[in-house]
Parts: structure tokens; C-alpha cells; sequence
């Protein structure tokens, strides 16, 4: 049990500190591209300004310098370092011309078929596979030019690769760290959950030695003076409290995390319905009707023993809390995984925690009413499930039904 608590620990911290860093990659890749996408569409814009060319720089007074008002990233240097082109196309749609006098790497045919491509898309801007494009309109017709962008994306691109591995670092380091203090975080249940086990072994052998003395004189004084009322309260009690500690070890021994279980192929339709015949004229000589619909042929590897009285506990409740002439229903379901589902009437649903039956000791009837059980029995049940792999829960089927299912994962 602790260790699957630290195994737990550690998932939850691993899973947070994953989805942290991935929604932080993503928010560095959306600000990355945006930053490009604008930085390229400054270029592309004070070309298109001026008509497929780029303008020479001139400060407020005229003279050769960096105009006011343009991008930190713009110098001087920047109309010799940025490699355009640009096609003009005329009124009906048709090439009128193609000016790659700015770049080298790209011949005409080449930048007619990205223009064509680009018009025919009907977009104002985007990428055209390196290069950053606009459309804008002349007194002609419609220009397109391109702004080769190959350069930054490589940069962008180097500059998310590297953050992408900072960040995959620090969560396997942060993962490594939770492993390591992971056991600090468990500690103090785990040596909690230790004192209660030993609490419960301790129990177990301090009750089971008067309660055999009890009994063992209650044999002797039957014999000598006969049963009458008050014996048998004595010997009734007794083998209550016996069965209230034997289900108590029981269940500190489902907690263990190397509980041996006999795994083994087995025909569960089988022993389902072997079970309810068990408890099918219990449930007729209290006046309530069971009915079974059980899928032919499912079989199960697990634990027959173990799986035998989970859906023991289950019937046993059923025929316990079932309304009076009310109906317990049984069904088994071959899917995926085995399904097993165990319904019965039971007015006062709406009144139980649902999500606190499993608990241990704990009684939907509040006045703690004794029905022959303690409040483990769907505990017990649970563990077994659980070291099946499989799911346990309750659930509301009508306005007076309560039913259980069970998954029984292979």
C-alpha cells in the first residue's frame, strides 16, 4: 500500500511538472512564431510600401540615416542583409513580370510558380515554404512580394530546440528529485500505517486467546448445566467478535503489497452461478427473489478463491439490505473485460453516501442497527479488486435500487 502511495506521489508531481513545461513549450512556440511572423511582415511591408523595392533610409531632415518609428531590429545594414523578390501580375490574373534582381537563390520560372500558387490562394499574407509573402494591390493590378526567411526560421527553430531540451531536463531532474524525496513524503504514514498493522496483529492475538477461553468454558458449563437464553447470547457474541477479528487480520493482510495470490485460468460464469445457489434459498426464506442473467463461457485469470468472495460479499450484502419482498439481480457481462453487476432493491438509497461504502466500519443505517455484518465486508471486496487490477463502485440504478459493477481486467 505505501508503496504504491509513493508510486502515486511520484506520478502526480512527474504528471504536474510535464504538463507544466509542455504548456510552457507550447506558449514559447506560439510567442516564437508570432514573433517571427511579425518581424518578417515589417519587411514585407516596407517593401511592398514601396513597390517591390526597399526604400533607402533617410532621417526627418532627409539626409541618409534610420528613419523614426522603424523596428528595433532594422539598421542600416538591413536592406543589404534581406533577400526579396517580387511578381506582378496584371487585371486579368496573368504574370506581367518577375523582379529577382535581390536574390540569388531562386530563378524566375521558380518565383512565377510560388506567385501563381500564392494568387491563386487568394491570402494576404503567409509562408510560401522560406518565404514570408504579401499581396498588395498597385495601380496595375496585384504585386506579391517575398521576403526570404529561411535565416530566422533557422534561429527560431535552434532557439526551441534548445529550450525544448532546458525544459526535458529539468523534468527528469525534478522527476528525480521526486522520487527521492518521495520517500520523506510517505514517511510518516508509512511508519502510521505500520503501528496500525501491528495494532491489528497484536489485537488479534490479545482477543483470540479470552475468546477461545470464553467459548471453551461456555462448552464446559453448556454441557454441565444445559443451553438456555443467556448462554446463547454469550456464545452468539463470541463468535461475532471472533468473526469481527478474523475479518480484521484478513483485511490487514489485503493491505500488503506481496499478498499471494493464486492466478490461475477459470471459468467465472461457473463460479458465479456456483455462488448464487448458495444464496438463492437464503434469499427465498427471507422473502426476497434473486434472478441471475450470467454470459456463457467468460473466463478470468485471477484468484478463484479471492474472486469467489468478492462476489460472495457482494450477494451477502444484497440478501442483507434488500427491501422486504424486494428483487436481487445479477448479471455478468463478457466485453473487453468482465463485467459483473449485482442490483437490489433498496429504499432508502438516496439517503447513502454512495462514495462511502467502501469505507471500513462505516453503516448506511446510521442507527448501526446489527444485520450479522461489520462494515468490512465491501472493504475486503474492494482490496480484492484492486489487487485484480480491476474497479469497484456503487451506484444508484432507480428511485429505490442500489446496484454494484465490477471490471474485472485480465
Amino acid at each position: 500500500m505505501i508503496y504504491h502511495l509513493q508510486k502515486k506521489v511520484i506520478r502526480i508531481c512527474g504528471g504536474s511538472v510535464i504538463l507544466v513545461f509542455a504548456v510552457m513549450f507550447f506558449l514559447i512556440c506560439c510567442f516564437s512564431t508570432r514573433q517571427l511572423n511579425e518581424t518578417m511582415d515589417a519587411l514585407t511591408k516596407r517593401i511592398s510600401d514601396n513597390d517591390g523595392r526597399f526604400p533607402e533610409w533617410r532621417d526627418d531632415r532627409g539626409h541618409p540615416g534610420m528613419p523614426a518609428g522603424l523596428p528595433d531590429f532594422m539598421t542600416m545594414e538591413t536592406p543589404f542583409s534581406t533577400r526579396f523578390f517580387t511578381v506582378r501580375f496584371d487585371e486579368n490574373g496573368w504574370v506581367a513580370g518577375v523582379d529577382v534582381r535581390s536574390i540569388s537563390a531562386i530563378t524566375k520560372e521558380a518565383a512565377q510558380k510560388y506567385a501563381e500558387e500564392t494568387y491563386e490562394s487568394g491570402r494576404e499574407r503567409g509562408w510560401m515554404g522560406n518565404y514570408r509573402y504579401r499581396r498588395y494591390q498597385t495601380e496595375h493590378g496585384t504585386a506579391i512580394v517575398y521576403v526570404d526567411g529561411s535565416m530566422n526560421r533557422f534561429m527560431s527553430n535552434r532557439t526551441l530546440f534548445a529550450a525544448g531540451v532546458v525544459l526535458i531536463i529539468c523534468a527528469f531532474a525534478i522527476w528525480i528529485i521526486a522520487i527521492f524525496f518521495s520517500k520523506r513524503a510517505v514517511r510518516p504514514i508509512a511508519e502510521s500505517y505500520e503501528k496500525q498493522k501491528q495494532f491489528i496483529t497484536d489485537a488479534n492475538h490479545e482477543l483470540k486467546t479470552p475468546l477461545t477461553l470464553v467459548m471453551t468454558n461456555l462448552d464446559i458449563l453448556e454441557a454441565e448445566i444445559g443451553e438456555n437464553e443467556w448462554l446463547s447470547d454469550i456464545r452468539s457474541e463470541g463468535e461475532r467478535m471472533s468473526a469481527l477479528v478474523n475479518q480484521l487480520v484478513v483485511l490487514a493482510r489485503m493491505d500488503e503489497d506481496k499478498t499471494n495470490m493464486e492466478m490461475q485460468r477459470f471459468s467465472l460464469s461457473d463460479m458465479i452461478m456456483d455462488v448464487i445457489s448458495e444464496f438463492q434459498m437464503l434469499a427465498q426464506d427471507r422473502g426476497k427473489s434473486m434472478e441471475a442473467q450470467i454470459d456463457p463461457k467468460v473466463d478470468y485469470t485471477g484468484d478463484e478463491t479471492a474472486v469467489r468472495r468478492v462476489v460472495s460479499i457482494l450477494l451477502d450484502n444484497a440478501v442483507k439490505y434488500c427491501d422486504d419482498g424486494g428483487s436481487i439481480r445479477l448479471r455478468l457481462e463478457k466485453k473487453k473485460h468482465p463485467v459483473l453487476y449485482v442490483e437490489n432493491t433498496y429504499a432508502d438509497v438516496d439517503e447513502t453516501e454512495l462514495n462511502k461504502l467502501f469505507d471500513r466500519f462505516y453503516r448506511a443505517d446510521k442507527a448501526r442497527t446489527f444485520t450479522g455484518g461489520f462494515g468490512v465486508g465491501l472493504s475486503i471486496a474492494k482490496a480484492i479488486v484492486t489487487q485484480h487490477k480491476g474497479e469497484i463502485y456503487a451506484y444508484k440504478k432507480d428511485a429505490d435500487d442500489i446496484g454494484f459493477k465490477v471490471i474485472w481486467r485480465q
